[in-house]
């Protein structure tokens, strides 16, 4: 079994935690399995830990007034907390009636996208997404090493040894279908659903076609488009859909897929040491997973023409201000002529070219347009 080494405070998501419990007293929290919800949660200070999957804490909150009544003030961790027979309305008696009671619940994501529990706590709590490990993660784990961490991936178990082992990474898909999928989603054909995300995992961020796995995972596009919908929802893969306002020349509906972690593009690639080539893909992997973290959102797009000019990412913010974000592993490799393409279409926005290797932001202009050239931590203090 995978553990954690030890016990770390993750300063980035405990200052969030604490933020958002300012305002609202629900808090939930997801990710996806091994991510590090319950060792977050547990690395709180003066909580009370109920994990949902005991017979005896379901006994306990079989009345949630008299458990309420006997926790006032207290802050609580209810961890998987889908296994309850109605998890939203415990959420919302709390909520209203004891709201110096602080919470944070978690449990299957689909359970948090479900229409009935969003109406039911509509305006009564916040929602926080723990990705895979972002840049100040990694110095709170003290890992100096970021190849070592696009190379492993960002989930803490998985993360920490020094070298990689295959089986943990199969041992995680293994109990993703079985806690995950078969529990929640009940599908019939494990080696069509799993042989879909490996082929996902490696093709990650290229242009999705449904009808190119259909015959190598055996099943209809249907089913195709069925399994693209249950890893998106369950925080597996990021579904990017591109950005267009219709113009003839734009790639309208053709969606990337981006796996969401760096270490299984890595495994499933067979990746034992990483080249230039595979440290581009997976830094843009990285870049994508600080924007989500820090922004909190999932409405990040790309932007492709059919000359195939080609924009990594694109966020649209008011005012028609588009911004672009290239990125590259090193500045030298970079070419403006897909910016350069972009902005003939949009002018309005900033350009970012965001690069491993500058530590020190500079801009250049090509064809009286702007570029600004920076490292990770200035693109994300930007955008924010």
């Amino acid at each position: 079994m995978l553990i954690y080494l030890h016990m770390v405070n993750r300063t980035f998501w405990l200052n969030k935690i604490d933020k958002l419990w300012k305002s609202r007293s629900i808090l939930w929290l997801s990710g996806v399995r091994r991510v590090g919800k319950t060792c977050l949660c547990q690395s709180l200070p003066n909580i009370e830990y109920f994990d949902c999957e005991l017979p005896s804490v379901r006994r306990q909150l079989e009345d949630p007034e008299s458990f309420l009544d006997s926790l006032a003030g207290k802050k609580l961790i209810l961890d998987e907390i889908h296994r309850l027979q109605n998890p939203a309305q415990l959420l919302k008696i709390a909520a209203d009636h004891y709201p110096k009671v602080k919470i944070i619940a978690t449990g299957s994501s689909t359970l948090g996208a479900s229409t009935k529990f969003k109406d039911t706590l509509a305006g009564r709590k916040h929602e926080l997404w723990l990705t895979p490990m972002i840049s100040q993660d990694l110095k709170d784990f003290q890992q100096t090493d970021l190849i070592h961490r696009l190379h492993h991936g960002g989930l803490p178990p998985l993360m920490q040894p020094s070298k990689i082992n295959e089986k943990d990474y199969q041992e995680w898909m293994d109990a993703y279908w079985a806690k995950d999928i078969q529990e929640l989603f009940r599908l019939e054909r494990r080696y069509s659903f799993q042989k879909f995300a490996e082929l996902l995992f490696t093709q990650s961020s290229g242009l999705f076609e449904a009808t190119r796995f259909t015959a190598p995972c055996e099943v209809s596009r249907g089913t195709i488009s069925n399994y693209l919908a249950i890893l998106e929802a369950t925080f597996v893969v990021h579904v990017i859909r591109p950005f267009t306002q219709h113009r003839a020349a734009e790639i309208v509906s053709a969606p990337k897929v981006y796996g969401f972690d760096t270490g299984f593009i890595s495994v499933f690639n067979g990746w034992q040491t990483l080249r230039s080539t595979d440290l581009g893909v997976l830094w843009k992997h990285f870049v994508l997973n600080e924007m989500q973290a820090q922004l909190q959102t999932r409405n990040i797009r790309y932007w492709r023409d059919k000359r195939k000019h080609e924009i990594d990412f694109v966020l649209v913010k008011p005012r028609d201000n588009i911004i672009a974000i290239e990125c590259k592993w090193s500045v030298d490799s970079f070419d403006p002529v897909n910016l350069l393409s972009f902005r003939h279409q949009y002018p309005r926005g900033q350009n970012y070219v965001v690069a491993k290797n500058i530590s020190r932001s500079f801009e250049k202009k090509h064809n009286g347009i702007t570029f600004h050239f920076v490292g990770l931590e200035t693109l994300i203090r930007e955008l924010l």
